[in-house]
């Protein structure tokens, strides 16, 4: 699976945001009636993506993509559609029109500081399907 190769292949990891990504990848499959999609960009990103296969209302209900600018520091991007969570701390950012054309709120995580909070969010957006 190509989604398993990009993760055995990340070698270089000094924020440690390679383990979070792991973790939300862990999370997505132990969700009910939901499919991970992979999309590399190699240079650009590497997109995961949570799909709720029982409603069709949205394409998705996390992108969680790996920012790929800087192959030796890399950091995570998680986003979801603005309607779909709360952000109780209001550490994330609306991004009108930024997730597939849709407004969109997204978290950056250059550290695993906020793996426990967006592990909550992904669950709140799945459940919000």
């Amino acid at each position: 699976m190509e989604l398993d190769k990009f993760i055995s292949e990340w070698d270089q990891d000094p924020a440690g945001v390679k383990e979070v990504f792991v973790e939300f990848k862990t999370l997505l499959e132990s969700l009910e009636d939901t499919k991970i999609e992979f999309h590399a960009r190699p240079g650009v990103t590497y997109s995961m993506r949570g799909v709720k296969t029982s409603q069709d209302k949205w394409p998705l209900f996390v992108m969680v993509d790996v920012i790929d600018d800087d192959p030796a520091a890399r950091w995570l991007s998680v986003c979801f559609f603005g309607d779909c969570i709360t952000d109780p701390d209001e550490i994330g950012d609306l991004v009108p029109g930024g997730l597939l054309g849709q407004d969109g709120h997204c978290f950056d995580a250059d550290d695993a500081e906020p793996k426990e909070y967006l592990a909550a969010r992904i669950r709140e957006a799945h459940s919000n399907q």
